[in-house]
């Protein structure tokens, strides 16, 4: 059994599996999808907790520091999707880099990170429809806002305990829909609403600028108060681990290569690309934000956006702003849902799980079974935990992808050297793996030791699946 644990799969550079899946995704579409993904509760919610409880003014600085540790993981990831252009990105080249085992636990881990991921962000609109339909003089129920047993504020003054977070069901029924009816149309309608969030952030930017006070940058690292995480460089680094949430986007990006016309060419022009892009946008966006408003004033607001915009105090941009990102959550949750289906697909092909995973509906062409198990599972996470709890779960996850996906590139490059590479890391086969490797871990160990726990226990219930079932259902195994 033990030798079995290490059985690779063949490294091909084909994607002439028989997935059902149509190939419609190009350059355009994919770097759509990477910034569509990224351009989202990372900035629009996290970026108040992380500063508020964290790094201060300092949080464009914790956002380089993430975008330059995902950078070194985005390059790996590049050569690995021109060299082995599979729908289940990071899973597949451990797969093939590393062995079955280290593959069914990245896959494992990569079914977390989606999942949870999808939780935060349909939580996060949450906060900002709620603030939406409250411009309009619609009032929800305070106890229908938040996880349970969080105290609230009813109307009449009393307090009471939340029931469950309702209104992030709408938005994760709404996009499951979409892809549930066909990649093609979804597609489109994704192309359009990034189109409409990059125009809100323009107007969020020249908004602002007028209200930003450099007092509001001073301290720009405000001093540690006392405890490792709270403010000072230990704030900084925390920041930026919970920062990797808004990094998935280029992982999600390599999922898609069973939906890509030309893989091995757009996917590492894509990752790139988006990666590039959303980096600057971080930056600024969140620079701008802490201008305006003082990051005391962040602490435990997971709508930071709509928090400056009623500081500007312009209520007809603040309106077209606020309804602007509710909109543009959709493009954020179409990628997670469909990255996630896609990960499950490609493990289920490889018997790792039931075939229930990879079944298609006869008509749209798309894994509706997979669809309808992420909207149930990431709903249940979304309407009981609180955003910070599910930010970090989704980054830890999403930096141990990258981690693996740098010691893969190591060990193709001894492994099998002359295997066509469509983008070949420059600097050599150590230099950038080993810096991602480097750099994404020294986030992980800035982490809280709960969130260790909550991603060992999680690894841990995988390893029972794996050995009770996958092992035995494995196609290699029926291979051999």
């Amino acid at each position: 059994m033990m030798s079995s644990l290490w059985r690779k799969k063949a490294i091909t550079s084909s994607t002439s599996t028989q997935t059902g899946l149509k190939r419609i995704f190009g350059t355009w579409q994919l770097i759509a999808i990477g910034v569509g993904v990224t351009i989202g509760a990372g900035l629009f919610s996290l970026t108040g907790v992380a500063s508020g409880l964290y790094a201060g003014p300092a949080i464009p600085l914790a956002f380089l520091i993430a975008a330059i540790a995902a950078s070194f993981a985005g390059l790996c990831y590049a050569e690995l999707a021109g060299m082995i252009p599979s729908g289940g990105s990071a899973y597949s080249y451990a797969y093939a880099a590393l062995g079955e085992f280290v593959a069914w636990v990245i896959g494992w881990d990569l079914i977390l990170e989606y999942t949870v991921s999808t939780a935060a962000v349909a939580s996060s609109w949450s906060g900002y429809m709620t603030s939406f339909l409250k411009d309009w003089g619609i009032v929800i129920d305070p106890r229908l806002l938040h996880p349970p047993m969080t105290l609230v504020e009813l109307p009449d003054g009393h307090m009471a305990h939340a029931w469950f977070n309702a209104p992030c069901l709408f938005i994760l029924w709404l996009v499951t829909t979409m892809l549930t009816r066909g990649t093609k149309e979804s597609s489109r309608m994704n192309g359009l609403i990034v189109g409409i969030k990059v125009c809100v952030l323009v107007g969020l930017v020249v908004a602002c600028l007028p209200h930003i006070q450099m007092a509001h940058f001073h301290p720009f690292i405000p001093p540690n108060e006392g405890h490792y995480g709270e403010f000072g460089f230990s704030g900084v680094m925390r920041a930026a681990g919970m920062a990797f949430l808004a990094y998935i986007g280029f992982d999600i990006v390599s999922t898609a290569a069973h939906d890509t016309k030309n893989p091995q060419r757009s996917m590492p022009i894509a990752i790139l690309g988006s990666q590039i892009i959303c980096a600057i946008v971080y930056v600024v966006v969140s620079a701008v934000l802490v201008g305006v408003v003082d990051y005391h004033h962040f602490a435990h607001d997971p709508s930071p956006v709509a928090t400056v915009m009623d500081v500007v105090n312009l209520p007809w941009l603040s309106l077209l702003i606020k309804g602007g990102i509710c909109l543009g959550y959709v493009s954020v949750v179409y990628g997670l849902l469909m990255g996630q289906s896609r990960i499950l697909m490609s493990m289920s092909q490889d018997g790792l799980l039931p075939a229930f995973f990879r079944r298609m509906h006869p008509k749209s062409h798309t894994p509706v079974p997979s669809h309808m198990l992420s909207f149930l599972a990431s709903g249940l996470l979304a309407c009981c935990l609180p955003i910070d709890i599910l930010a970090n779960m989704a980054s830890i996850g999403t930096l141990t992808a990258f981690v693996i996906v740098c010691a893969g590139v190591i060990a193709l490059r001894f492994t099998a050297p002359d295997a066509p590479r469509t983008f070949r890391l420059p600097g050599g086969p150590l230099l950038i793996p080993s810096l991602g490797i480097i750099s994404c871990g020294s986030v992980m160990l800035s982490m809280s030791l709960i969130t260790w726990g909550r991603l060992i226990l999680w690894l841990a219930i995988g390893a029972i699946i794996y050995f009770t079932y996958s092992i035995r259902h494995s196609h290699l195994r029926a291979d051999d």
